[in-house]
């Protein structure tokens, strides 16, 4: 086995009770969320009780999914499962940032708070939409988005599929030019136009709320969706600016397979990111972590 990566969920992996029995099963778990409840009154009930509209609120989601990945994490690394390395899919950079011990889980959460906070005000300035695109090349995805006002790639995730980004007036038509071209739109389960200039504003205001928070050397390699590449010694300035680019996943994947990694185990609900990592390198070992029988199933395989 070579080297081993925590990679990190984003939006549109909620669902309701999202890893409550991980919550249940585990004492480290229950500690890990407490901490961030005490921060974030009502997290526990948002995690755990909401419903998949409330849930689908940028400013709900992305507090739970933080939350749900930093008690996961924090419970690997407690019971001896200790990463590599990390990345983070959008929101989920942040939790690999405090994984990584750039950032402590509490300062995490009131950045994930403030984020969260100014994209849901995009959000509702800009009535957008997100599809994934399958079954096309990134470039002939990029055409058709040309001969649109408002589109725009925004996650080219793996190979023939690129997430687009689109305003609601133009997401029908959208649609039916990606069906007449051969390929697949999959409307996603988000609530705004995300990693694009629907965004600017949230980016701009991410920004200035960050420019006093002080972010620590990382203790293991973080990728960056804004470049694929490694994170150097300019966390402020990349975080704020992911916000309204695009991301990167393909090339962070491979570039990560160029560093030794191998394994790939990802924090929080679903298997959205494994599957990616699937179709980019067919043969790399895939793990996740949203039960606590997969987390059985960790500590049983991967000892260290």
């Amino acid at each position: 086995m070579g080297k081993i990566a925590f990679i990190f969920s984003g939006q549109g992996s909620q669902y309701p009770g999202m890893c409550k029995d991980i919550f249940t099963n585990y004492s480290e778990a229950e500690e890990a969320l407490c901490k961030l409840d005490a921060i974030h009154n009502g997290l526990i009930d948002l995690i755990f009780s909401s419903t998949e509209d409330e849930l689908k609120r940028t400013e709900n989601t992305q507090l739970a999914l933080y939350a749900a990945e930093i008690m996961i994490s924090t419970l690997l690394r407690k019971r001896g499962i200790h990463p590599d390395g990390a990345a983070g899919f959008s929101l989920g950079e942040i939790a690999a940032l405090e994984t990584a011990g750039a950032i402590n889980a509490e300062d995490g959460m009131r950045i994930i708070e403030k984020r969260a906070c100014l994209m849901q005000k995009a959000a509702e300035k800009h009535d957008a939409a997100m599809f994934a695109v399958l079954k096309l090349s990134d470039e002939t995805v990029e055409i058709i988005t040309h001969d649109f006002s408002n589109a725009y790639p925004v996650n080219y995730n793996a190979p023939s599929q690129v997430v687009v980004s689109v305003a609601a007036s133009e997401a029908d038509a959208f649609e039916r030019r990606i069906k007449e071209s051969g390929g697949r739109a999959m409307k996603l389960n988000v609530s705004g136009g995300f990693h694009s200039p629907f965004m600017d504003e949230a980016a701009e205001g991410f920004r200035k709320a960050i420019s006093e928070e002080v972010f620590r050397s990382p203790m293991i390699p973080i990728w960056s969706n804004l470049t694929g590449r490694r994170y150097g010694e300019n966390i402020k300035e990349m975080l704020p600016a992911q916000i309204n680019n695009p991301v990167r996943w393909k090339d962070e994947i491979e570039d990560m397979s160029t560093s030794g990694f191998d394994t790939f185990i990802e924090i929080g609900p679903g298997k959205t990111l494994i599957n990616l990592v699937k179709r980019i390198l067919p043969d790399a070992h895939l793990m996740n972590a949203s039960s606590a029988e997969d987390i059985e199933l960790i500590l049983k395989e991967i000892s260290r």
